[in-house]
């Protein structure tokens, strides 16, 4: 009775599981009708920390497709917050999630059963097996169709706006192989959520800080920022306020919508390391011209320089009905003074 229950709870898929995804699922758990939760991981050291926090781990690998034909109707509802992989402008990664997910329902089962066989003769197994396929299905494609499908992409894809401020309606312009994966993504989603009824929705994300993911080492090593005339807008949100963002447009993002998961922060990036720097008692990094950054800085960090844009995020607020935790990074700082001051 206990395992048919389980089996009957409604499935959430996470795929990419790391520091936002474990923000998820204690947002999951608090819901009334409280889902099992997947999470895919290729790294079996992280099963027991999955388990942990309330997820059921398996085991996968985007770049290796075989290992994904387990996914395909394991949950009615996907949260995709995988990067693409490093190279290319297309984002294979993607691309074989999708394909995993659309199998053919038949060979699915298949394989599921042979899989359960095995799980029976090796019972302490680090990962889950699925059950038999989940969701619904059209008879005559035989493919499972999740209900809700989230993307995590990037703001990155609307490439240097010269510091405007922007919407969602703004074209896509990357200007970077990364931002380019990051379209690719998007167009791959919206092509199947167009063909198959997928409602499929698109969160842009900026730079994502917490108290565990603030730019101190970076502080600390005195790098220096863009002096005021060559500086560029950037753009935050808290990781707490983006998992419940996440949650908000699982349960209620239109669908082959894009939203802007942007705080209400107006900062250039050197006025941004200050605030940190200030928040923790540490000395302000140095500035140069944009000459002398080329010639001293990282392409990476260049490229995060190159591009200076101001977000809106009235959808953010208006459809998804977000109030957010932390509008600024002010504020949160100024929540933090107190504890985090040297």
């Amino acid at each position: 009775m206990i395992a048919t229950r389980t089996l009957r709870r409604p499935r959430v898929l996470i795929v990419g599981c790391g520091d936002v995804g474990l923000r998820v699922l204690p947002l999951l758990r608090s819901r009334a009708a409280s889902p099992r939760v997947i999470a895919l991981t290729h790294h079996p050291e992280r099963a027991a920390e999955l388990r942990a926090a309330g997820a059921s781990p398996i085991a996968g690998d985007l770049d290796a497709k075989r290992s994904l034909r387990r996914l395909a109707g394991i949950a009615p509802h996907v949260l995709h917050l995988a990067p693409p992989q490093r190279e290319g402008d297309t984002d294979r990664r993607t691309r074989a999630l999708l394909a995993a997910l659309r199998a053919p329902r038949r060979s699915v089962a298949r394989g599921a059963q042979a899989a359960v066989a095995r799980h029976r003769t090796w019972r302490a197994s680090t990962f889950i097996v699925p059950d038999a396929p989940f969701g619904a299905t059209s008879r005559a494609t035989s493919r499972v169709v999740p209900v809700r499908f989230v993307y995590a992409s990037t703001t990155g894809v609307y490439g240097d706006c010269g510091g405007a401020l922007i919407d969602e309606t703004r074209p896509a312009r990357p200007d970077n192989e990364r931002a380019r994966r990051r379209v690719s993504a998007e167009e791959q989603l919206r092509h199947v959520g167009a063909r198959s009824g997928w409602r499929v929705s698109i969160v842009r994300i900026p730079g994502i800080y917490a108290e565990n993911r603030l730019p101190l080492a970076r502080i600390e090593r005195a790098m220096p920022a863009l002096i005021e005339r060559d500086d560029v807008y950037t753009n935050h949100i808290h990781a707490d306020d983006l998992a419940a963002i996440l949650m908000r447009a699982l349960g209620r993002g239109r669908a082959q919508r894009v939203v802007n998961a942007s705080d209400d922060t107006d900062l250039r990036m050197a006025d941004y390391f200050d605030r940190v720097a200030d928040a923790y008692g540490l000395p302000r990094v140095p500035r140069i011209t944009r000459e002398e950054a080329e010639t001293r800085l990282e392409p990476l960090t260049l490229s995060f320089m190159r591009e200076s844009r101001r977000l809106c995020n009235a959808r953010m607020k208006h459809e998804l009905g977000y109030a957010l935790r932390h509008p600024t990074v002010d504020d949160f700082l100024r929540s933090r003074v107190g504890t985090t001051r040297r």
